[in-house]
């Protein structure tokens, strides 16, 4: 397995630690006065989601993670769990709905995904960041909602619940962002 000496640490380098895969979402470096240079090290565990701090003197190394992301096509849901087909080696993986979180609010048969893989184990599942839904169900907007503060619920194709825009009819496509669930804009009436 490779490792990373000090030097190479930098902000989006998969390592691994105690046997688990971390993403460094932050590296800053320090020169104190006088001593070994350190690096201030924040890291996020890949599987759990947790956060690491660790500081490292200058000459440190860590293991490199063992973590892949490919691009995925979601192919159906088999009760709880998810199945996703990579396009290139066609093989298939069925992904828990622990570690698909909340990603049925945003996907339809066919739709491209991002899939993490540690040690051939899906460990992260990710909607493309905007996604385009039909509205299912919504109550009719009233006369004069044309302001963009008045919002309602609305239900999609896939069964999640967003607030949109008074404006916004039954059989509208909508653009959702998958990252924080906010509407962005009508796309066809």
């Amino acid at each position: 397995m490779a490792t990373y000496n000090t030097s190479d640490f930098r902000k989006g380098l998969k390592i691994q630690i105690d046997g688990e895969p971390y993403l460094m979402t932050e590296m800053m470096f320090v020169k104190p006065g006088k001593g070994n240079a350190l690096y201030k090290c924040k890291m996020k565990n890949l599987i759990r989601g947790t956060t690491l701090d660790r500081t490292y003197k200058g000459g440190d190394s860590l293991e490199s993670a063992d973590v892949e992301t490919t691009d995925v096509q979601f192919l159906y849901r088999q009760g709880e769990d998810y199945v996703f087909m990579d396009g290139t080696t066609f093989e298939q993986y069925e992904v828990t709905s622990d570690v698909a979180g909340d990603i049925w609010k945003y996907i339809k048969d066919g739709m491209e995904c991002s899939m993490t893989l540690y040690n051939g184990n899906a460990i992260i599942v990710e909607a493309p960041q905007h996604v385009q839904l039909e509205v299912v169900e919504t109550a009719p907007g009233t006369k004069g909602d044309t302001a963009t503060n008045v919002t309602k619920p609305a239900k999609m194709e896939t069964g999640a619940e967003f607030l949109v825009p008074g404006f916004i009819k039954e059989g509208n496509v909508i653009k959702i962002n998958t990252q924080t669930g906010e509407y962005v804009e009508r796309v066809s009436n």
